[in-house]
């Protein structure tokens, strides 16, 4: 068995078609993309926070 067989398969999102957007609804997608982006940052900033404190922990004890 291998090992690449037990990682989880994630897919890549689709991407839209731009050509067939109007500009409403490109700057309207642009709006979607940055608040993913900025729930992401979040999420990151979060896991980082919880990671040093994991870190302090373990190094004073």
């Amino acid at each position: 068995m291998d090992w690449d067989d037990l990682d989880p398969k994630t897919k890549k999102p689709k991407l839209r078609d731009l050509e067939t957007m109007s500009v409403e609804a490109l700057n309207d997608y642009i709006a979607d993309m940055e608040a993913e982006i900025a729930r992401v940052r979040a999420a990151i900033d979060a896991k980082g926070s919880a990671r040093s404190a994991a870190e302090s922990f373990f190094k004073k004890s």
